[in-house]
């Protein structure tokens, strides 16, 4: 394979693909390199496995630890299960790439993207997605590309292409877009409340800026293309083709009009059981067994043309609706007892029952990425059992579908939760679909909202989600609101839009077609901001805004502020005294490194009795301040009182009475408790105490003249200098009070703990 090498300048670094020196057995591969991050792709596709009636692709995305410089964590030390953003930038590649094979084509193919460094500025997911289509295009693989994967941002009003992870952060819009020469083929990504029209820029840029990209593509397919291998799908005889035409299609008619869904599904089972047997008594057995599996992709087939002939005709829907037409919605929140929040979603026949729960920092996720280590605070998890299509199947872990769904309905609520200085909860979401016909990663959205509200978080807005639709045949056109399993499944688009009243906080399109034009992508952005509109209005029926207070069930996290150099009162030697007020009073508590402790326990008084030993380790002194002390130390100038933990303070001897006390240990004794006034707090933190002011004046004269000494004091600076009014100057200058010289001993104020 001859070795080839082509750039572009993007954002003035150049955007680099190269194929003919690596993984030269695989059908196809390329090198993407972008700044110093670096992506192999490669594809390869086998032979036909016999029987098979699906396509199966694979896509992988692989990031290696090794290209940010990293060792795996755990016990094996190597890579091991998919994290979630690598299953999601899985599908990123699987979406727009699938729809570009052949008909028919049954070939087991696999793409594999593997990051083999890691800038950890630039995000390799859409450099994945490219470089796949590249792999693609230049190998012999069947397959109708090339595509380009682009992302979008919008940072402080100005859209920019391949953004870095700083800017992505930063931005109010962020879109993954595929690309055609002609068209957007898929679409993913969110925003904080976008117009429409703020969107639609935002793709037409991003489509302007993939010209380029899938410019040089088609260079490298010049120079190094190999030549498609033949694929010629197999087709029943065009006169068998009539024939099950002419015996089907009024049957299929009349059950796709059925509006139950099981009805139709089993209507749906007569007709092609009665097309069966018509064609084993017309063809014969052994006649019959040949053509089988094309009779019944024939059958399949008829399903698509006769609905989608059927809409784009008579200009209705199979169930009835309007093509702007909600199916029936029915809420209802607070339904299970004894979780914090909790909502049920019915919309025709989707059904989610969506939970959510609050918990501490605690309880946050840590994501352990090519880029370091996050924390997430907002989790939605999306489950579709079974049962809710009336199927059987294993239950194991969530598949890449449940992640997806998961990861779009989270995508839609997480610029709606408050922050956390505001509201410093972890919360978690829960959508389990209980009923599925069309739409249930937009009831994962709807509930979520609700469940939220139910349990009090006081969101900035709702938020619902709604799915659109489209039928064409390149002169008709027909945008259907809120599909149904049907209408996605012989549709040509999936276009899912979230947001609240004032705009959009997720999309996801998904095209089958060659890509849609920028009038129909308006008027379905348009259709669908009516839909959710009218989706909001039903929702707030239930519940206007956010219970005003939380689950009895759910934690109370109540936050205080210390000094940073105070965390290690908390904390203690070893973790002992947090430890001790967590065990005596249950509660759970998190200090974060700037001072911020948080402490969380459903009962209020267990949280009050907590915080009250906290303000003890870290309260200060103020001046003025009155407070029972234990005498620590004492010398012949005076006593150190422990007035808080681990802060002492001075008590000369002049200020601990009316009188003169010679000797300190007649007026009190180490380990005593006194209660003591805080005179100063000096700049080198050291403290100056009094007890005389707190203890009733003598009577008579003597009264009378401790008055006028401690009037004396406090004009002198309180026994600390300046002349005395009964008795002869102090020869020391300092220490104050009537005993005379100082010997020894520390200035005043004595070292703090």
């Amino acid at each position: 394979m001859a070795f080839v090498r082509e750039s572009v300048l993007i954002n003035g670094t150049p955007l680099t693909f190269e194929t003919g020196r690596l993984a030269k057995q695989a059908h196809g591969s390329v090198l993407v390199t972008y700044g110093e991050s670096v992506v192999l792709v490669t594809a390869v596709s086998g032979e036909a496995r016999p029987g098979l009636d699906f396509f199966p692709l694979t896509c992988e995305y692989i990031e290696k630890t090794f290209a940010a410089g990293k060792i795996p964590g755990g016990f094996f030390k190597r890579e091991g299960r998919q994290r979630d953003d690598e299953i999601l930038t899985c599908r990123l590649i699987d979406r727009p790439c699938r729809p570009l094979f052949p008909e028919g084509f049954r070939n087991d193919t696999q793409v594999i993207a593997t990051v083999l460094s890691s800038d950890k500025i630039n995000p390799t997911d859409v450099l994945a997605l490219t470089g796949a289509s590249a792999a693609l295009h230049i190998s012999d693989i069947p397959w109708a590309g090339p595509i380009a994967g682009v992302r979008v941002a919008r940072v402080q009003g100005e859209l920019i292409v391949f953004p870095t992870f700083d800017q992505q952060a930063a931005s109010d819009i962020d879109l993954a877009v595929a690309c055609t020469k002609d068209a957007i083929v898929m679409v993913e990504g969110g925003a904080a409340e976008a117009t429409e029209s703020d969107i639609i820029e935002a793709l037409m840029f991003a489509h302007r800026a993939a010209q380029p990209i899938l410019e040089l593509l088609e260079r490298m397919r010049a120079a190094v293309g190999k030549t498609k291998r033949v694929f010629e799908q197999k087709k029943l005889p065009e006169a068998l083709a009539k024939r099950v035409s002419a015996i089907s299609d009024e049957g299929i008619l009349k059950a796709s009009l059925i509006k139950d869904k099981k009805e139709r599904y089993d209507t749906y089972k007569t007709v092609k059981s009665a097309l069966a047997e018509t064609l084993l008594k017309e063809l014969g057995a052994e006649k019959y067994a040949e053509s089988e599996k094309l009779l019944k992709e024939e059958f399949e087939e008829r399903k698509y043309n006769v609905v989608r002939e059927y809409v784009l005709g008579q200009k209705k829907r199979i169930d009835g609706r309007k093509m702007n037409e909600i199916r029936p919605i029915a809420t209802e929140v607070g339904l299970l007892p004894r979780v914090h929040g909790s909502a049920l979603f019915q919309r025709g026949e989707t059904q989610a029952i969506v939970t959510s729960t609050l918990g501490t920092s605690a309880d946050e996720q840590k994501i352990d990425g090519l880029n370091g280590e996050r924390w997430k605070r907002f989790m939605l998890h999306y489950n579709f059992p079974a049962f809710s299509t009336g199927e059987t199947k294993p239950m194991r872990g969530p598949g890449r579908r449940e992640i997806g769904h998961g990861a779009l309905a989270e995508r839609a609520l997480v610029r709606m939760i408050p922050e956390q200085e505001k509201f410093p909860y972890t919360i978690r979401i829960v959508s389990e679909t209980l009923e599925s016909n069309g739409s249930s990663s937009m009831a994962a959205v709807c509930g979520g909202t609700l469940s939220m509200m139910d349990a009090g978080v006081p969101i900035k807005a709702p938020v619902a989600g709604i799915a659109m639709g489209l039928i064409s045949d390149g002169t008709r056109t027909a945008i259907l609101s809120d599909i149904l399993g049907d209408e996605d499944h012989l549709g040509d688009m999936d276009f899912k839009v979230c947001g609240t009243s004032r705009g959009i906080t997720a999309i996801q399109m998904d095209i089958k077609i060659a890509g849609l034009s920028q009038e129909i992508l308006v008027a379905a952005l348009e259709q669908a901001r009516e839909g959710r509109i009218h989706i909001l209005g039903k929702m707030m029926e239930t519940l206007t805004v956010h219970r005003g207070e939380l689950s009895k069930y759910a934690p109370r996290i109540t936050t205080l502020k210390v000094k940073p150099d105070q965390i290690r009162l908390i904390i203690g030697p070893g973790g002992k005294t947090i430890k001790g007020i967590i065990d005596q009073t249950g509660v759970a508590i998190d200090v974060e490194d700037d001072g911020t402790v948080n402490i969380a326990s459903a009962d209020s008084d267990a949280v009050k009795r907590a915080l009250d030993i906290i303000k003890g380790l870290t309260a200060e002194p103020e001046v003025g301040a009155v407070y029972k002390g234990t005498v620590q130390r004492i010398t012949d100038f005076g006593a150190f009182i422990e007035i808080l933990p681990g802060t002492d303070g001075l008590l000369h001897v002049s200020e601990m009475a009316h009188h003169r006390v010679d000797r300190v240990e007649d007026v009190m004794k180490e380990g005593e408790t006194v209660e003591v006034k805080v005179l100063s707090v000096e700049r080198d933190g050291k403290i100056r105490l009094t007890r005389r002011e707190l203890l009733p004046l003598p009577e008579g004269e003597e009264g009378e003249r401790a008055k006028e000494r401690m009037l004396a004091s406090r004009e002198g600076g309180g026994g600390s200098g300046g002349p005395r009014r009964d008795g002869p100057p102090r020869r020391d200058g300092g220490g104050g009070g009537d005993r005379g010289p100082r010997r020894d001993g520390p200035p005043k104020g004595g070292p703090r703990r």
